[in-house]
């Protein structure tokens, strides 16, 4: 069993990777309304502005250096601006 502790550390050295949301491929998110650890989850809130997207298809997390960290396929219509929270958990896998 993973500690605690440990899947915190695990969680904030997530924290320090992310540099950006990237939607569609191509629209960047740089500025989080909330980017911050709790326990073992990384929460990143960011506003979607509806001039500027109107259908969000993928959602990239990446870093400084453009490496995705994850990446998911989604079907989320824009009608307005939009708040997302988006979690990233760090949790112990089994097999």
């Amino acid at each position: 069993m993973i500690s605690s502790v440990f899947l915190h550390d695990v969680a904030e050295y997530t924290d320090s990777r992310v540099a950006k949301v990237v939607l569609n491929g191509s629209y960047a998110i740089t500025n989080f309304q909330v980017k911050q650890v709790t326990d073992d989850t990384l929460a990143l809130n960011y506003i979607v502005p509806a001039a500027d997207i109107s259908l969000i298809t993928r959602i990239e997390v990446k870093d400084a250096a453009d490496v995705v960290l994850t990446s998911n396929d989604v079907n989320v219509p824009i009608a307005s601006d939009t708040l997302m929270l988006q979690t990233i958990k760090a949790k112990e896998g089994t097999t």
